[in-house]
């Protein structure tokens, strides 16, 4: 340490500065400050190409969202295009998609001002401004295509105005404002162009396997169908594999949709045909029009699903898809569903899906395997329900017989209800304790089906069981819905892709039919109702028969809870294994997984519930 200086000492010869000097150090200090803070802001705001997700919110396409997930900030980073901003926008996310209880970002003008906020609407649809401002805009800027808004947001606030994003689907609702508005509280939402969009924002983090040199590729297209000026349009188109096309494996497959048709062109499906049929006809059509011929019924199999905002799906390096080659099928039906609300006319349309298949055909067949509940009426859903459960069981003894001893790999997953459903979950159970969540989506949507590559591969052992639970909204129905292949039937699903390919397709489970007997037995005489026990009386017309008072009701829910079931441990031939497969009981479940507890992301700081301001010049005025 430097000794203090006494009296009579000399001065130590300190340097002097000039007040130039001094100024000329404080303004490089500064320049240098700004600098460092420059880069910080650049590595927190992401460059144009790193979005690799986009899907077009609005059938006009004038609304593009792209986004990037990261798991390590457990955060979503959005891109919002608006190709003709007017007055400003609302995007957010609700539970199915309402404008009532939505979480917000919203972008508004009173023709010379423009503000951006975290909002949240009420029950009446009324906005109000976050107290928490969890939608961090990172910056705006105009191009020739329009404005690009740069924000941000955390999976979990924590915030209980906010939307938890999850897995799964997502609701996203947008609306335009035409008109320059002076407050937020002045946005009328129900006087606003909207709608919504629905997507899985959190797609997994998924390393892309190598391709082989040998890689073909393959369209399936439909040729030049003239959209029907009609909202909702599933589109069928046969196609044909070369003859004598020998085995290959499919190891991955892409969507390909016509330039302009981004935000018309729904979903897609390609089927394979059952092989127990030599030929099937051709057609190109509507899929529920007469004309369609009967026997594209039988092509079920599915090679390729795609869903809009999806990206290429690929298979493990280890497995392929097998199509062609003895005892396979070579006639593909392709479904396209359109989404057209504006009612367009005249478009034209050659979308389909593009197979990348290899000869080298890998280590093993992937295989496709059914999961939930058969397919059959007395699985049923009383009617004004806000969520009824029904549960399908593959169960241990089934899959100690089926499965080979080092088991299988689950690495994709496509959930499956009709109209109704509104959560699908399977959770894997070894020796009574759930293990692993396969497949969930708690914001379900029969409108958005698509093949989703899982985070991680789920290992199932001989003993193993997989249990599929559908929840149901019937609140707008009158009379019982029933189990069946209608829409506006039910069914709970999981298609399952795993390898390695083994015998058993489907693994599904209903109530045993006597217990379902009694139930109708019981309630007959509980109500003093004539409902009918005689043979000829279906099932279905038995439940439509029903009234369906409080006791109706808790009976059932207590029948399919304790009931025993009848299984359905099916090859691919619809051959059950052998063994005895009714009035099995069902599986005892004696630990649950814990349900998962989101993570807050650390206090931000104060950051006062008030809207940001940006300069974007006046905004028009038509």
């Amino acid at each position: 340490l430097p000794s203090m200086q006494t009296s009579g000492s000399k001065p130590c010869p300190c340097p002097s500065f000039k007040l130039r000097e001094v100024a000329s150090m404080y303004f490089t200090m500064i320049a240098v400050f700004l600098v460092i803070l420059v880069v910080a802001l650049q590595g927190s705001v992401p460059r144009r190409s790193d979005f690799p997700y986009k899907v077009p919110l609005d059938p006009q396409g004038l609304l593009e969202l792209s986004w990037n997930v990261s798991y390590p900030e457990q955060a979503v980073h959005f891109q919002l295009l608006v190709r003709d901003l007017q007055f400003g926008l609302l995007f957010g996310m609700s539970d199915r998609g309402e404008f009532e209880n939505a979480d917000l970002a919203v972008l508004w003008s009173d023709g010379h001002n423009s503000y951006f906020g975290d909002a949240w609407s009420d029950a009446k649809g009324q906005l109000h401004m976050d107290l928490q401002q969890d939608y961090q805009l990172l910056g705006a800027r105009r191009a020739p295509e329009g404005l690009y808004l740069l924000f941000r947001r955390a999976f979990s606030t924590c915030d209980p105005k906010d939307y938890l994003i999850e897995d799964g689907t997502v609701h996203l609702i947008y609306g335009i404002l035409e008109k320059p508005v002076h407050s937020l509280q002045a946005i009328n939402i129900s006087a606003i162009h909207r709608g919504l969009q629905r997507v899985q924002l959190l797609k997994p983090n998924i390393t892309v396997p190598e391709l082989p040199s040998d890689m073909k590729t393959m369209e399936i297209t439909a040729p030049d169908v003239v959209i029907p000026s009609q909202e909702t349009t599933y589109w069928c188109y046969m196609a044909e594999l070369p003859d004598g096309f020998p085995k290959h494996h499919i190891i991955m497959y892409e969507p390909v949709i016509t330039a302009g048709n981004e935000a018309l062109v729904h979903h897609m499906e390609v089927f394979q045909c059952a092989a127990e049929f030599d030929t099937f006809p051709h057609y190109n059509g509507p899929c529920d029009s007469k004309m369609k011929p009967d026997r594209l019924n039988y092509c079920r199999h599915v090679l390729a699903a795609w869903a809009m905002g999806a990206q290429a799906f690929y298979y493990p390096e280890e497995a392929g898809l097998a199509f062609g080659g003895p005892g396979s099928s070579r006639y593909l039906r392709l479904e396209v569903h359109y989404h057209n609300p504006l009612v367009l006319k005249g478009r034209h349309d050659s979308s389909g899906i593009r197979l990348y298949y290899t000869a080298t055909l890998r280590r093993y067949d992937a295989g496709i395997m059914e999961l939930g509940l058969v397919y059959t009426p007395v699985m049923a859903i009383p009617p004004g329900e806000d969520a009824f459960i029904l549960t399908g069981y593959c169960t241990d003894k089934c899959t100690r017989l089926a499965l080979p001893a080092a088991g299988i790999h689950i690495f994709a997953s496509q959930l499956h209800t009709h109209l109704a459903g509104r959560k699908v979950v399977t959770v894997l159970s070894r020796d009574g304790r759930e293990r692993q969540v396969v497949n969930a989506d708690g914001h379900y949507s029969p409108h958005f089906q698509e093949i989703r590559m899982l985070k991680e591969v789920v290992a199932v052992f001989p003993g193993d069981e997989l249990i599929t639970t559908c929840t149901y909204n019937t609140e707008d129905r009158s009379q019982a819905t029933v189990g069946g292949f209608g829409i506006l039937e039910e069914m709970c699903v999981n298609y399952v892709h795993y390898y390695p390919q083994t015998q058993l397709e489907l693994c599904k489970s209903a109530v045993d039919p006597g217990y379902l007997h009694r139930y109708f037995n019981l309630v007959n005489r509980f109500n003093d109702e004539e409902v009918c026990m005689c043979p000829q009386v279906s099932v279905p017309q038995q439940f439509f028969s029903i009234p369906w008072n409080t006791f109706n009701r808790d009976v059932l829910k207590s029948l399919y809870g304790f009931a025993p079931i009848s299984m359905h441990c099916n090859k691919s031939s619809a051959i059950r294994f052998p063994g005895e497969w009714e009035k099995q009981p069902l599986p005892v479940t004696t630990e649950r997984l814990r349900e998962p507890v989101p993570r807050c992301p650390p206090a931000p700081g104060a950051r006062p519930a008030t809207p940001v301001p940006l300069n974007l010049g006046q905004l028009r005025r038509d």
